[in-house]
């Protein structure tokens, strides 16, 4: 499996940057895994549009989704690529994302996109993926964290989150762990994201290979947030970067 990295910002992006979103490629597959800002931009650097296979939404917090608008309209409108491209998502998550949009393009969006809403503990095949979705601790939204199977090797994918059990549980024993990492320690910390030392503490618990912190506020300095989860990891550690690219088993 090949990951690659569309973007990273918390929240909001970098200069010249982009919100969560990723790329993980394997046996001809494509699946788009988070649509944040910028993301779609960055996409068509490594791939068309229309190759898209199916796309992966963790939950309706704008930072992670808005890109699904332009997408929409590039193949629905501009034919680039076919209707029906399979949308997991969470409960409820469709309502929110076309409640923006006129009660015809509503109804194009059913056209545009086969929505497939998901439960906590839902198990699916996605191409050559195995998926497994599992509710994180979020505020006012459901939000799902995803691990992703393939010919033996693993990727564990947070969304947002603050601590909790379940997230070790969905990332046990995984060759990759992409952790949102959104406070430091000096932080007045809230209980619906993760410092980078939290995210550690995780990764540690559920015994991952290689944990990648991302979604860190971008004001804040990144090599502090290396620092800080390397004191509860032992691990290969990785700050996300946009254009990143890892090579996820044999």
């Amino acid at each position: 499996m090949e990951l690659t990295v569309l973007g990273c910002g918390g929240t909001w992006p970098d200069a010249g940057g982009a919100t969560s979103g990723y790329l993980l490629r394997h046996d001809g597959f494509t699946l788009w895994i988070d649509a944040g800002t910028g993301t779609l931009a960055r996409l068509q650097e490594e791939i068309a549009i229309a190759d898209v296979d199916a796309v992966l939404i963790s939950h309706a917090h704008p930072d992670h989704f808005v890109d699904l608008y332009p997408m929409f309209y590039a193949r629905f409108y501009a034919g680039q690529g076919t209707s029906g491209l399979p949308l997991y998502c969470p409960e409820g998550f469709f309502e929110d994302f076309s409640d923006l949009v006129s009660e015809e393009s509503r109804e194009s969006l059913k056209i545009a996109y086969d929505v497939r809403p998901l439960a906590d503990g839902a198990v699916f095949e996605a191409g050559p993926f195995s998926i497994r979705a599992a509710e994180m601790a979020h505020i006012g939204v459901q939000a799902l964290g995803y691990r992703i199977d393939g010919d033996g090797s693993s990727v564990a994918y947070t969304g947002d989150t603050g601590p909790t059990e379940k997230l070790i549980d969905l990332a046990r024993d995984a060759d990759v762990l992409v952790s949102e990492a959104t406070w430091q320690d000096q932080m007045d910390l809230l209980p619906f994201h993760l410092s980078a030392s939290q995210a550690a503490e995780h990764a540690t618990a559920a015994g991952v290979d290689m944990l990648m912190l991302t979604h860190i506020w971008p004001s804040l300095d990144k090599t502090v947030s290396l620092e800080q989860a390397s004191a509860a990891f032992d691990g290969s550690l990785a700050l996300a970067t946009e254009g990143m690219k890892v090579e996820i088993g044999s």
